[in-house]
């Protein structure tokens, strides 16, 4: 079932400002290699969609690539606004398992080559998350992958996005992204189940970043990205995963 909803205007329920930020020093490289290695006990605050459910997801994968800058950033994808399924939104590199490949992790990162042109052998994999099954039909797997940033001076990452699914590459700091004080907690309203006439409230995470200077685009009336849906839960489950 296709549907179109606006998640900028659904209501906001508020922000997790009780919650402490992942201290900067568990975001080195060596300490997320060092939490993959030996993960602590947790759990993870979403693991499936509660909407427009589909009978027979599909396994999929994503990769959560860290880039490792003074302040390390996590590379997000802005998807093109033709495509069937979350057009325009904002997405990790990631899809469909194919039956050649070799696992998630193999997935996630023939995926990540297809759309960003970011090679396998860039990428140092660090393990996995839970998986997180979508409404619209996917049990995905998270994947993360820590990527060298070019020589102190180069910002770029000499990637170059897939024009049929990709409209842009863009990073966040991953700091930000690992500060409940950045995470949203927002809800639509959807038709109740069948034989109900009470409309049910979805609950769903958010985090806007407007980065300094992005102006307005088709996206976006205030030049920022809205990061919300599947993106922002995996996102909000890795938080739960380097906060235990």
């Amino acid at each position: 079932m296709a549907v179109s909803i606006n998640p900028r205007v659904a209501e906001l329920l508020g922000h997790d400002h009780h919650l402490p930020a992942v201290p900067r020093e568990r975001l080195t490289p060596a300490a997320l290699r060092a939490r993959f290695a030996q993960p602590p006990a947790w759990q993870p605050d979403i693991a499936v969609e509660r909407w427009f459910k589909a009978p027979n997801p599909a396994p999929a994968a994503v990769l959560i690539p860290v880039v490792l800058r003074p302040e390390p950033t996590v590379l997000l994808t802005q998807r093109t606004a033709h495509l069937k399924k979350h057009a325009g939104q904002i997405s990790f590199p990631g899809g469909r398992c194919e039956p050649n490949d070799e696992g998630p992790i193999a997935t996630a990162l023939r995926e990540a080559h297809e759309e960003v042109g970011l090679a396998p052998e860039r990428v140092q994999v660090l393990g996995t998350l839970p998986t997180y099954t979508t409404g619209t039909g996917f049990v995905v797997t998270p994947v993360l992958g820590l990527i060298e940033a070019p020589p102190h001076g180069q910002h770029g990452l000499a990637l170059e996005a897939d024009p049929g699914e990709v409209e842009e590459i863009f990073e966040v700091p991953l700091a930000f992204l690992m500060d409940p004080r950045h995470h949203q907690r927002r809800a639509f309203m959807v038709a109740g189940a069948e034989g109900s006439v009470e409309p049910s409230a979805i609950e769903f995470f958010a985090m806007p970043w407007r980065p300094a200077g992005r102006p307005a685009s088709a996206y976006s009336e205030v030049g920022e990205y809205f990061i919300w849906g599947a993106t922002a839960a995996m996102l909000r489950n890795l938080y739960r995963f380097l906060s235990a």
